[in-house]
């Protein structure tokens, strides 16, 4: 019985020890199978992180290559256009003028521009006048030994820096030299390239060029000190030349304008006559005069003057108002030309002159100028707080008890003198000859300016010119490239002294206090 006891306890034990160890051998089974599944389950996670990361790098190169590629399309296409650059600059120094603008959209003949060893900056230029008018075409060369006709015909050579605008049989050869000046005021570089391509187009397209004939013979300046003048009127393909009329007799017939200017003396009776019988044939007059400070008879071209009903006055014009004179300078004044006028419609602006030393325009009654056959056109007037001296011996700039108001004196003016149904006189006229010269007027200790140079003195001069002799195209703001010097009038100083010095004190003050008044509050 016991043996039979301990047998079955022994089997009980076996099947026991059995059992377990089938537990265990399950139990490592489905730890090996778990140890499998996160085996599994990661090199599944590898494979779509392998998958995604190739996917996205794949992804990345092609839209690297896209975009390279979209962009050399561009620039290809931009090329093969010619479009013109984006000029965000406050003076558009990159961008082509109004005034070379109308040029362009005027021409209407074929002009080969040739650019020859020439920079980009100038081909851009060039490319400008193509992209507004493709009668303007651009043909740049690198190498001239392939062009033995330009090289026989201009005389160039393979190193040579040239610009050829050519139209028809007309033909202008621009050097290197020709793109560039000095400005002797501050002694720097100024690119004109703009500049000299665009009055290298209207000199090839211009049939026949107008011709400016100066009165000489009696005047108070030199003609040195109309150089930089009559330099810009020829390089808007304008002739000026000098006319003597005790040597002529007449005036040329070819005088598409007849320019006088302030007269040291009396003309001859000859010459009045001469004049009077240009004036009855239709003629166009410009005058720039200064006041007769001398107070000099001249009975001869006050006759002259008469036809039109105006006189120029013997006093000067001074300014009170500090915002209308240049800075300290009563007798510098400031005008604003409306853009109203004949002479201004077509710059849709206002145009600032500076008249120094000017007289008055004095105009005959509206009786006397109807039974003349005149109509005038004010085109400048002196400011509302202006005054009027004829004492020269006063020394003071204020005005005193022999001074008179000058608010709104006209300072210049169109005047239109019908002859009959067929034939119309024109006077453009200027109490002001000064502001047309090259006269060295100080800006400060260091610099200087010319009068022409000031505001747009130039243009009014100009589009005066071009009004008279109808190229009414050429009526524009030019584009100054030049550096500009710091003139200000009395007010704009004072608000610019104010800026620099007054505001940063305050500004230093209402900190101090802030600090103060948190360091009392910890």
């Amino acid at each position: 019985m016991k043996k039979e006891n301990k047998n079955i306890e022994s089997k009980g034990i076996k099947e026991n020890k059995k059992n377990i160890e089938s537990e265990e051998v399950k139990k490592d089974k489905k730890e090996n199978t778990n140890c499998k599944s996160v085996v599994v389950k990661k090199e599944k996670k590898s494979r779509n992180q392998l998958k995604k990361w190739l996917r996205q790098t794949s992804l990345t190169v092609l839209l690297i290559a896209i975009i390279v590629a979209a962009g050399i399309g561009i620039n290809l296409a931009v090329e093969n256009a010619n479009l013109t650059d984006f000029d965000f600059t406050q003076d558009k120094i990159y961008s082509l003028s109004e005034q070379s603008k109308q040029i362009a959209e005027s021409v209407d003949k074929d002009v080969n521009i040739i650019l020859i060893n020439m920079a980009e900056a100038q081909e851009d230029f060039a490319n400008k006048y193509n992209s507004i008018n493709d009668k303007i075409t651009v043909e740049v060369i690198d190498d001239v030994t392939a062009r033995p006709d330009l090289t026989e015909e201009y005389g160039i050579s393979s190193d040579s820096s040239v610009i050829i605008v050519e139209s028809g049989d007309k033909e202008k050869l621009l050097s290197s030299y020709d793109l560039y000046t000095i400005d002797y005021t501050t002694y720097t570089q100024k690119d004109i390239t703009e500049e000299a391509l665009t009055n290298a187009i209207i000199d090839v397209t211009t049939d026949e060029k107008p011709i400016v004939y100066a009165l000489t013979g009696h005047n108070k300046y030199s003609t040195d000190y109309f150089y930089y003048f009559y330099q810009d009127l020829e390089d808007e393909a304008y002739e000026v030349k000098d006319l003597d009329l005790l040597t002529t007799g007449s005036v040329p017939e070819d005088c598409s304008a007849l320019m006088i200017t302030t007269l040291a003396e009396d003309i001859t009776e000859a010459e009045r006559d001469a004049i009077l019988d240009y004036i009855n044939n239709g003629g166009k007059i410009i005058l720039f005069s200064d006041p007769n400070s001398t107070g000099k008879e001249m009975p001869n071209f006050q006759d002259v003057l008469d036809e039109y009903g105006i006189s120029i006055s013997e006093g000067v014009i001074l300014e009170q108002d500090s915002s209308k004179m240049l800075y300290g300078t009563p007798s510098a004044i400031l005008v604003t030309v409306s853009p109203n006028t004949s002479v201004t419609s077509n710059t849709n602006m206002n145009i600032n002159a500076c008249f120094m030393t000017t007289g008055r325009i004095d105009i005959a009654d509206s009786e006397k100028l109807e039974e003349l056959g005149v109509t005038v056109e004010t085109l400048a007037t002196a400011g509302e707080n202006a005054f009027y001296r004829t004492d020269y011996a006063i020394e003071t700039t204020s005005k005193t008890d022999a001074d008179e108001d000058a608010g709104n004196a006209t300072l210049g003016a169109l005047i239109e003198k019908t002859i009959d149904d067929d034939t119309t006189s024109e006077l453009i006229v200027y109490a002001n000859n000064i502001f047309i010269t090259n006269l060295q007027i100080a800006i400060s200790q260091q610099y200087y300016s010319y009068a022409l140079d000031f505001y747009n003195n130039e243009d009014l001069a100009i589009n005066s010119i071009a009004y008279l002799t109808g190229r009414d195209n050429m009526i524009t703001i030019r584009k100054d490239v030049e550096t500009t010097n710091y003139t200000v009038t009395a007010e704009q100083n004072t608000i610019i002294l104010i800026i620099i010095f007054t505001i940063p004190v305050v500004i230093i003050i209402i900190g101090i206090v802030v600090w103060q008044v948190r360091r009392r509050k910890k």
